[in-house]
């Protein structure tokens, strides 16, 4: 069933944000199998093991300018250039009394130079000689041995979730295998005899299976191993046999739809027996329903059918779980910016409201203003949204110009 009731405003049964994501991280226990991987295929996994540098980063001292390599006690003397040092081409030769080499950024500093002077700090002559206009000080421009990392220093930690900066740091220490934890597994479901799949006529009551395809891409940011068990009718059996099915293959299992209490809502009467399932209210809105437990040997999340709450919901609970399964180390929430409201927006007190929000560019600075209706079932206003703007339980109304929580969804989305 891919809708789910609106239930009341407040329900002090209801578990808070805060409360049900410590539950479902205390119980999201991080994978042990890991394998070998080229560097080159190793964005998005999640690094196994401590890593420390093998060498000096930067190996030698290099300059940090393009100019001449020079020894600082000469002072503003007149130097003679003798030869030049340019990157992967050092000169061999050394520095001596009132002379130079020309040098590039980033090539080995010769032997007896102590100082870089910045060519736009020479006045050069035709003769092979350079007049400094500035007096260098000993180190100056130069990159020392060491400066980045220390031989035998740490470089990452395991735990460290590998993006694009830290694949560029291996690289750098020359490190082309490494360990990293196996990928997580996640399958998931859709449930509902209104779904039908892309590309076909709807009838009167029936919807797209967007669900679906929103969950494929929030996953795929993840770098998991994704199981798309596709779309599943309002029958039981059917329902339990995809579940079993799911549960034998997978590290985690998500549904979507058929967490709620209508007639045609199966998922919580069926994990009642196959696992053990925490059902519960949530104190946020979107996303009041959601289910949560182990099915077998699989993590099971029941996210609410309709689209917006099904996203907010990964978010907040499925999303850091995920993480923290992977093997990544803490933290497993994205931070929260405060920026100013734009404009007034309308909330009634009793729960945290996950509005979707833009941010604006102002005379005054960054701002965040929401977007349009806000209803669980407006996809079109998260597929324009940046970042979800929170706002807390006890709250009434925000008014513009105060100051409000704002989660980012760019590198989520």
């Amino acid at each position: 069933m891919a809708h789910c009731c609106g239930g009341n405003e407040h329900d002090s049964l209801a578990k808070s944000v805060a409360d049900a994501r410590d539950a479902i991280l205390a119980a999201s226990l991080p994978v042990r199998g890991t394998e070998n991987v080229h560097l080159g295929q190793a964005l998005g996994r999640v690094l196994a093991t401590d890593l420390h540098a093998p060498a000096n980063v930067p190996a030698w001292s290099n300059s940090a300018m393009d100019g001449y390599a020079l020894r600082s006690m000469d002072g503003d003397a007149v130097r003679r250039v003798i030869g030049r040092s340019f990157a992967g081409h050092p000169f061999k030769g050394h520095v001596g009394a009132d002379e130079c080499v020309r040098i590039m950024t980033g090539a080995v500093v010769p032997e007896g130079a102590d100082a870089v002077l910045v060519q736009e700090e020479a006045e050069v002559h035709a003769d092979q000689k350079i007049i400094p206009q500035t007096v260098s000080k000993a180190g100056a421009n130069i990159r020392q041995p060491g400066e980045d990392l220390q031989a035998g220093a740490l470089a990452l930690e395991a735990g460290t979730w590998l993006r694009p900066a830290q694949i560029g740091l291996l690289a750098n220490l020359g490190i082309a295998e490494l360990a990293v934890y196996r990928r997580l597994r996640v399958a998931f479901i859709s449930t509902g005899d209104e779904l039908r799949p892309l590309g076909g006529a709807l009838a009167p009551g029936q919807i797209y299976d967007s669900n679906r395809y929103a969950l494929h891409g929030m996953l795929e940011r993840l770098d998991c191993e994704i199981l798309d068990l596709g779309r599943i009718a309002d029958d039981p059996e059917s329902i339990e046999a995809a579940l079993h099915s799911a549960a034998d293959m997978a590290d985690v299992v998500i549904t979507t739809g058929g967490v709620s209490v209508g007639d045609a809502d199966y998922i919580a009467a069926l994990l009642g027996r196959l696992g053990t399932i925490n059902f519960w209210k949530i104190n946020m809105k979107p996303g009041r329903p959601l289910a949560f437990g182990q099915l077998g040997n699989a993590t099971f999340f029941g996210l609410p059918g309709n689209p917006v709450s099904a996203m907010v919901t990964f978010y907040q609970f499925a999303r850091p779980s995920i993480l923290k399964r992977m093997g990544k180390a803490a933290p497993w929430i994205p931070p929260l910016l405060q920026l100013p409201l734009a404009e007034d927006l309308r909330k009634k007190p009793g729960r945290t409201d996950f509005q979707r929000g833009r941010l604006l560019q102002t005379p005054a600075g960054l701002q965040v203003a929401g977007i349009g209706q806000q209803a669980s079932h407006i996809m079109s206003g998260m597929a324009h949204a940046d970042c979800l703007i929170i706002l807390a339980a006890e709250a009434e109304h925000a008014k513009a110009g105060s100051l409000v929580d704002v989660q980012m969804l760019e590198g989520l989305v």
